[in-house]
């Protein structure tokens, strides 16, 4: 729109005729530096290892780390990195305020079945140079990781994107969220509801309503991320394609009896269509062409189903 080159009209006066001011056509973001960026590692390690550290807290641990650092300093990074301490206390979450919001629906609910309740969430993960988002859905009776997105940014349309994906699979009968502004948005909401999806959503100061998720975030990183040094988004899609694989065919989970999450998922759902005279719901992978395969691909789940998905919003 402005031309830089432009032999007869100065930059200032494009701005003018366009109505933009000069800071913001000359503004550029700047990208986090080598050392903020080991700031972010820091932080990141601290935090997955005591999550109920908050901005201070986890400043002095920095602090006793030889790193020179403020609050301000850590405060910023946590919000960009999307952190924030757990444990009771106001404003846990920061939903829209134009978004509806919906009841907790799990308070002494027994959870006796696959694909009652799914919760979500979404976390940080480092790369070497920068970091990207990761997001999961997971059955809360199995622990069964159902579906999961890496995105560069923290908007919805990945997390619409990834429950979209589940969803050509099976669906839950209570799906579970915080209130952030991804799962309060009318895409997000719009499509449970299309589903006839009960929503529930954790209540404002209640730390621990999505406490399986968080449990797989301190998983994922102290057996996967913290192993590894990312060179890129590519990079980290695929190895936390082959993590997840591993986690849910191949890890044993001690509150499971050390079965594998698929074990359970698939075994449960195999039974209870035995005992109702139907069959599973699942019972073939969800077809995929050659143009979606540069996107979306298939894990190595018992019937193939498990997906996730890259977005690369560049």
């Amino acid at each position: 729109m402005i031309e830089r080159t432009h032999r007869r009209i100065a930059i200032n006066r494009q701005c003018d005729l366009i109505d933009l001011s000069r800071s913001s056509f000359y503004y550029r973001k700047n990208e986090p530096g080598s050392d903020e960026a080991a700031v972010m590692r820091q932080i990141d390690e601290t935090y997955t290892k005591y999550p109920f550290y908050g901005v201070r807290r986890i400043t002095d641990a920095l602090k006793r780390l030889g790193r020179c650092i403020n609050h301000k300093r850590v405060g910023r990074l946590m919000r960009l990195m999307g952190l924030e301490a757990i444990y009771p206390k106001p404003r846990l979450s920061m939903p829209c305020k134009e978004h509806r919001k919906y009841p907790y629906l799990l308070r002494n609910q027994s959870i006796t079945r696959p694909d009652q309740v799914w919760s979500t969430d979404i976390t940080y993960i480092r790369l070497r140079h920068g970091f990207v988002y990761l997001a999961a859905i997971m059955d809360w009776f199995s622990r069964y990781v159902v579906s999961w997105a890496l995105s560069i940014t923290l908007d919805a349309d990945f997390c619409v994107d990834m429950l979209k994906n589940a969803l050509q699979i099976t669906q839950p009968k209570i799906f579970n969220s915080d209130q952030g502004v991804q799962f309060t948005s009318e895409a997000f909401t719009g499509t449970l509801e299309d589903h006839c999806i009960r929503i529930s959503m954790d209540g404002r100061g209640r730390a621990f309503d999505n406490i399986f998720v968080e449990r797989l975030w301190r998983s994922v990183k102290y057996e996967e991320v913290y192993l590894k040094d990312y060179s890129g988004v590519r990079d980290a899609k695929d190895s936390l394609r082959r993590y997840f694989d591993f986690y849910n065919n191949v890890r044993p989970h001690q509150s499971l009896g050390y079965k594998t999450p698929s074990e359970i998922y698939y075994g449960e759902k195999e039974k209870h269509a035995g005992l109702t005279g139907g069959r599973s719901l699942i019972s073939s992978s969800a077809p995929i062409t050659n143009s979606m395969l540069s996107h979306k691909y298939l894990q190595g789940a018992p019937s193939g189903q498990t997906q996730g998905e890259l977005h690369l919003k560049l």
